[in-house]
């Protein structure tokens, strides 16, 4: 009886954490595996040197992805609308700090990953980002 509070405070515990690959439950996207270096003493990517700029890289993960710094670090966003399957239109279009799919004008804020209306069930698929000094490590 003794051990009774301590198991359930240690099953509450360990129940409420998860790996941090299983934090993409989305049906409509199966994220792959890439890693990808951006080094912002480059041209393409030196706009990432400076808060609230975004930038479009193609070539990784479904459909490309989209690396903003938010002035509170980076974040990387799969380009790909999260809320229906990828299909020939669904590669988002950048507008600044935000990315709209031409198939359905649904819209998201990369600051977030959260879709403008706050009515969708998905939100952007995010990556893992790595800093050091002026390289940028993207990967999934």
């Amino acid at each position: 009886m003794k051990f009774l509070p301590v198991f359930l405070i240690a099953a509450i515990f360990l129940t409420g954490c998860s790996a941090d690959d299983n934090r993409i439950n989305n049906p409509n996207i199966n994220p792959i595996s890439f890693s990808v270096n951006l080094n912002t003493n480059l041209p393409q990517y030196s706009q990432l040197q400076f808060p609230g700029n975004a930038i479009y890289v193609s070539g990784v993960g479904i459909r490309g992805i989209f690396v903003i710094n938010t002035g509170a670090g980076i974040r990387a966003w799969e380009a790909t609308d999260p809320n229906h399957l990828p299909s020939s239109c669904s590669t988002m279009t950048l507008n600044g700090t935000e990315a709209t799919c031409p198939c359905e004008d649904n819209t998201y804020t990369l600051f977030t990953g959260q879709d403008t209306a706050q009515e969708l069930p998905y939100t952007l698929i995010e990556y893992r980002v790595s800093e050091n000094s002026n390289l940028i490590n993207v990967s999934y």
